[in-house]
């Protein structure tokens, strides 16, 4: 699947939240509750990943790890659409800048 047609599939995805959203609190989630969905889903990608260096013991790890890294791509899109930005080119963007970086110093100075 190419980079668009992922993002075309986390957009109707996203607008059938939306309408189950509407259903249900009378109205879809805000940008800010979008990104508050996000920063939980981090919060549970953080304790699986705790999990995969054995501090935190489950018995479907590995599928719960891909499909909660799945997740957050997920949010990052949808927020990435929210805000209208072209996320496959900033992503190339900052990628070549961070390369350019990398091979002109040689060095990392939390740039990123």
């Amino acid at each position: 699947m190419e980079f668009g047609e992922m993002v075309g599939k986390a957009r109707l995805v996203r607008e059938e939240y939306a309408a189950v959203e509407a259903r249900r609190y009378g109205r879809s989630w805000s940008r800010e509750e979008l990104m508050l969905g996000f920063v939980g889903d981090v919060g549970d990608l953080a304790k699986l990943v705790q999990g995969k260096e054995g501090v935190r013991a489950r018995d479907d790890l590995d599928a719960a790890l891909a499909h909660e890294l799945a997740d957050c791509l997920w949010s990052v899109m949808v927020l990435a659409d929210a805000y209208e930005v072209d996320l496959e080119s900033a992503f190339l963007q900052t990628m070549d800048a961070l390369s350019n970086q990398l091979a002109g110093d040689g060095g990392l100075d939390g740039g990123a």
